[in-house]
């Protein structure tokens, strides 16, 4: 994505960049496989006694085994595979049962209200997973103009992200192929119901 930088101070309060930094997260390591600095990154996580960060301490375990031929491998066997991966990770896909349907549309609608658009360099359809957990973690902080307010934020969620993302990544969580990647579904799943019961519960 790309959009003219706002240099307009804001403050961000510590939760609000704890939770962009986990969706950029979620972004960053389902955009592409995993290379080995982001495999090293994941390995040194450490986590609570929540649901949170009880998936990210099992991550931060596999991680730790996990080589970035065997990760690019599950990656595509998971996404890619030969015609389809075992996941489709696109909202249009997981509503509709086909691509580049009517969510894409609206999401297309609404990245523009707030000055969004596809990189130049990506070619995939703007509704996959990756890139709505990057939107999301960029509208928190402004990384592309004024930070979103907590309802605006919480309009897009609720539009495009809660009708789909928990059974995604409940899906990759128990994908068959899954091995570095459960957990990564087990810790978007469960930051997903959290999100969802705090924007149920905000005021705005």
């Amino acid at each position: 994505m790309t959009a003219a930088p706002d240099l307009t101070a804001a403050k961000i309060t510590e939760e609000d960049r704890l939770r962009a930094d986990l969706y950029n997260f979620l972004g960053l390591i389902l955009a592409r496989p995993a290379d080995q600095g982001l495999i090293d990154q994941t390995a040194g996580l450490t986590g609570d006694a929540s649901p949170i960060g009880e998936a990210v301490t099992t991550l931060a375990k596999v991680a730790r085994i996990s080589k970035p031929r065997a990760v690019e491998s599950e990656y595509n066997r998971l996404f890619i595979g030969l015609g389809r991966g075992e996941l489709l990770p696109y909202a249009s896909y997981y509503l509709t049962g086909f691509l580049n349907e009517k969510p894409l549309a609206a999401l297309r609608q609404d990245m523009t209200a707030r000055g969004l658009a596809r990189a130049e360099n990506v070619f995939e359809p703007e509704d996959n997973i990756a890139s709505l957990m990057e939107m999301m973690g960029a509208m928190i902080v402004g990384r592309f103009g004024s930070p979103a307010t907590l309802g605006q934020q919480k309009t897009f969620f609720n539009k495009h992200v809660a009708p789909w993302a928990a059974h995604f990544f409940s899906d990759l969580e128990g994908a068959r192929n899954s091995v570095f990647y459960a957990p990564v579904g087990r810790l978007g799943r469960a930051f997903m119901e959290i999100e969802s019961e705090a924007f149920r519960m905000s005021a705005e």
